[in-house]
């Protein structure tokens, strides 16, 4: 039977899939179900335009909270869905498929089970399973089998993944459930009750990557930004300019969270491997790496250099697929089945 090869990086927000060591699907984490017969409708980008329609035959859902499974079923659809998308040019037979999966590495065995039967259920013949860290340290080509320690910060949508490694193992890890969805409510609080407007969590999401800043001071300003939406107590609508030293205030206590995980994993490391990190610098990946001014204030609070990943959206689902190609050589891979 042919076999097909996938790596799923399987992300609170997003969902990226590679094969052949290229991305052929990434797409928000979001599926769309008619409540008639409980069918999926649209999956990824389709499903996520139609949150906050307020179509009452059809929901939406992010299966995944947090980085783990909130909705089991929801999270099946959505997998089987995302894996449809793959172009299959014209082959005619459904293929067997060998999947490696990334976990958070504060995930439950129960959680994880979770994971391992919604892939199997999707369609996953042989399954394999690698922590988050784990998978963003190889896609930014770190060699984590030797004895070198590195140290990755990995913040992404549901949660920040802490990690050190050394000799293919997590020396220490944390898994906070703290990230870019935190800081996106961040931002719809501070609108609320500074601007008394309501906005949904996508305007939130646009507001962050346009104008989110870690500090009050950027070497490069941003220019304001015009955010539309109606008044908590009118509903008329408000037209609101905000500058990204509002939204450094309104975020500080979350990077302030995050802050502190990372200098409780700094306490953790050994001596040695904390040499190393002190030598090489961290490294910040997932979208919340993205955040204007971040290294900067991490690198200015901890004296260490913080370093953003040449690719940080796309680090860990890199770094699954090439633990696809070399299934038989990382000894840290789980085996799912």
């Amino acid at each position: 039977m042919f076999t097909q090869n996938i790596a799923i990086d399987l992300g609170t927000a997003n969902t990226i899939i590679i094969v052949d060591g290229q991305i052929v699907v990434d797409e928000p984490s979001v599926v769309a179900i008619r409540r008639s017969d409980e069918k999926m409708v649209a999956v990824g980008r389709k499903a996520a335009a139609m949150i906050d329609h307020g179509e009452n035959k059809i929901y939406t859902v992010r299966p995944l909270k947090k980085g783990v499974i909130a909705d089991y079923k929801a999270c099946e659809m959505m997998i089987r869905g995302l894996i449809n998308l793959i172009p299959t040019g014209r082959r005619l037979f459904k293929p067997a498929i060998k999947m490696v999966v990334c976990v958070p590495s504060g995930a439950t065995d129960a959680e994880i089970r979770t994971i391992n039967d919604s892939c199997v259920q999707s369609g996953a013949r042989e399954l394999y399973l690698i922590y988050e860290p784990m998978a963003a340290a190889l896609g930014m080509g770190f060699d984590i089998e030797g004895p070198q320690g590195c140290m990755v910060v990995d913040i992404g949508g549901g949660t920040t993944e802490i990690a050190v490694m050394s000799l293919g193992a997590l020396v220490v890890n944390k898994s906070i459930p703290i990230a870019g969805d935190a800081l996106n409510q961040d931002i719809i609080q501070y609108m609320y009750s500074r601007n008394n407007m309501r906005i949904s969590e996508p305007t939130a999401e646009r507001i962050k990557k346009q104008i989110g800043s870690a500090l009050m001071e950027l070497d490069e300003p941003m220019e304001e930004m015009i955010v539309i939406g109606p008044n908590k107590s009118t509903d008329l609508p408000l037209k609101i300019p905000v500058s990204y030293q509002e939204i450094a205030h309104c975020l500080d206590k979350t990077i302030f969270s995050i802050e502190t995980a990372i200098l409780q994993a700094l306490g953790e490391t050994p001596s040695e491997l904390y040499a190393d990190i002190v030598e090489n610098g961290i490294y910040l990946t997932g979208g919340g790496a993205l955040l204007h001014g971040l290294a900067k204030r991490l690198s200015d609070k901890m004296t260490i250099d913080f370093h953003v990943a040449e690719d940080p959206l796309h680090s860990v689902a890199k770094g699954t697929g090439i633990a696809l190609q070399n299934i038989n050589n990382f000894s840290f891979l789980m085996n799912g089945n």
